[in-house]
């Protein structure tokens, strides 16, 4: 396949591109082309992260009568699609996204998630040391497509189905795949948690260099075989998540992660040109300059980033994604006329004028909580298209 520009004798139109890969080209298609960054947006697209989830009042309805947790859905097909479809029949977002989590992998690879009420994702036993990692590990005879082809077939089942159901709905905008990155990976699987124990990450990198980097070359293999595999069961568009970025020091991030983050770009890349890449680093968007140069396309801001300097520092090499702060979307419980949908309104105009209504992905600096106002997060979306779309048209 050909590297989508503009279309023209010799190439194909991304539209014909990606239906090659039997995508489906969808109706709505800016959060591609603003993506891409080939030609301009009539406004500007916006999903959000966990935009399915806890903070809607009819997924918890619907974890009630199914009686499953959050990791017990995962496996069931028909549970991620109704899930990953909640948020488009509230909200006019540009794109819907996997319902899933960011330690599938680990759990493709042998290691126990478990998800106790009120304190998050937790791996209960995790890697102790080399040795352990040796004979808990599947086999490196085993490869990683044959990892994601025996243990994650489930979740490539969930895309297909998800693609379907948002046919038969009538929701013709992109569905987006993801993954963890191989730092966010190890941390979880040496350490267990994000609010315990959250200095093991550094000390395997510290006492264990060669083991580590085994370790991440590994994941680095899983997860492009696991995006690829999402690609081929239907996702338009692809999200990395480094989501442990400020749990690695800025020496190690250059050392150990951002290497994965460059294979990954590149094989993911040369397989899929016209398949828009993503990442977040969140925690670590000091290396966002860096990440410009690499094979994506979009770089997220986390809600440190100054917005002022964010376009400068990667010039027009990516398009830019971020970094609204869901707590303008959490209701003050002491005065009501605090958070409104007007104060969401000029939130949203002040980050549009920062960062400029094209090459833009609006979206957050970190995903919404479980406290958010269904009421406010309808007001960022529609802000965002109604602004946006005015600020073109004055131009």
């Amino acid at each position: 396949m050909s590297h989508v520009g503009v279309p023209n004798e010799e190439s194909e139109s991304i539209e014909e591109a990606l239906e090659s890969h039997d995508n489906g080209y969808p109706t709505n298609d800016l959060m591609i082309r603003a993506a891409l960054g080939r030609e301009p947006v009539e406004r500007t697209p916006t999903w959000l992260f966990r935009q399915a989830g806890r903070h809607l009042p009819e997924y918890r309805d619907y974890k009630q009568v199914t009686g499953r947790g959050f990791l017990e859905m995962l496996s069931y097909p028909e549970d991620v699609a109704e899930c990953t479809l909640q948020p488009l029949r509230r909200y006019d977002v540009d794109a819907a996204i996997l319902f899933s989590d960011i330690l599938v992998i680990a759990e493709a690879l042998n290691i126990e998630v478990i998800m106790p009420g009120g304190v998050g994702i937790q791996i209960p036993n995790p890697l102790q040391n080399p040795e352990d990692m040796e004979t808990r590990l599947p086999s490196s005879d085993i490869s990683g497509k044959e990892i994601v082809e025996t243990k994650l077939e489930h979740v490539m089942e969930s895309v297909r189905l998800i693609r379907t159901k948002m046919a038969e709905e009538g929701h013709s905008i992109p569905l987006i795949g993801f993954s963890a990155a191989p730092w966010t990976l190890l941390f979880y699987m040496v350490g267990g948690s994000s609010k315990k124990n959250t200095d093991a990450g550094m000390n395997w990198l510290e006492n264990h260099p060669s083991e580590s980097q085994a370790l991440l070359d590994r994941l680095t293999d899983v997860v492009i075989e696991y995006m690829s595999a999402q690609v081929e069961n239907g996702a338009h568009m692809l999200q990395l998540f480094e989501a442990m970025g400020m749990m690695i020091e800025e020496d190690k991030f250059y050392e150990f992660a951002m290497p994965c983050l460059e294979k990954i770009s590149t094989t993911l890349k040369e397989k899929y040109p016209d398949v828009p890449l993503m990442v977040f680093t969140r925690g670590a968007c000091y290396a966002n300059e860096k990440l410009s140069h690499l094979n994506y396309d979009v770089v997220t801001m986390d809600g440190d980033v100054d917005r002022e300097t964010a376009r400068s520092l990667v010039g027009d090499r990516v398009s830019l994604q971020g970094n609204y702060d869901p707590r303008n979307l959490i209701p003050d419980e002491e005065d009501e006329s605090a958070k409104t949908p007007e104060t969401v309104r000029e939130t949203v105009k002040d980050m549009l004028q920062s960062l400029g209504p094209q090459r833009l992905i609006a979206n957050l600096g970190e995903g919404l909580g479980g406290k958010e106002s269904p009421e406010l997060v309808k007001a960022f979306v529609d802000s965002v298209h109604e602004e946006s779309e005015a600020m073109i048209k004055s131009v």
